[in-house]
């Protein structure tokens, strides 16, 4: 009787061991998502902040925040953005066209044939 109550323990034993694991699992590590598209903000060379967010397009000071222009934009492809904006200094409306060249650099061109680059403000 005695080795039927050690092979009953032994097998318990065994099966409990199968249970455990040895050590956790580590917990996969979510990255940040590179960003898509001009969702976000950007910046000219003289600092001022462009922001696009759900079709709405803002430029603002960085010293003040004061906003300089307002408008709407539109994804034309995966890397062209047309940009319907108000100047609230001059008063004037304005269309931009802009090419997605990296996700960090904006390259437009106004309707009145300026061209400026932006850079992806992180």
């Amino acid at each position: 009787m005695k080795l039927k109550t050690l092979l009953v323990i032994a097998g318990a034993s065994a099966a409990l061991s199968a249970c455990v694991s040895p050590s956790p699992r580590p917990m996969p590590v979510s990255a940040n998502p590179a960003p898509s598209g001009v969702e976000g903000s950007w910046s000219d060379p003289n600092g001022i902040i462009s922001t696009f967010q759900a079709g709405t397009f803002t430029t603002r000071t960085t010293d003040t925040n004061q906003m300089l222009a307002s408008g709407t934009y539109i994804s034309t492809s995966p890397t062209l953005v047309e940009i319907n904006m108000t100047s609230l200094v001059r008063k004037t409306q304005s269309k931009v066209n802009c090419a997605l060249v990296t996700q960090s650099q904006l390259n437009c061109t106004s309707d009145a044939g300026s061209q400026f680059s932006l850079t992806r403000h992180m």
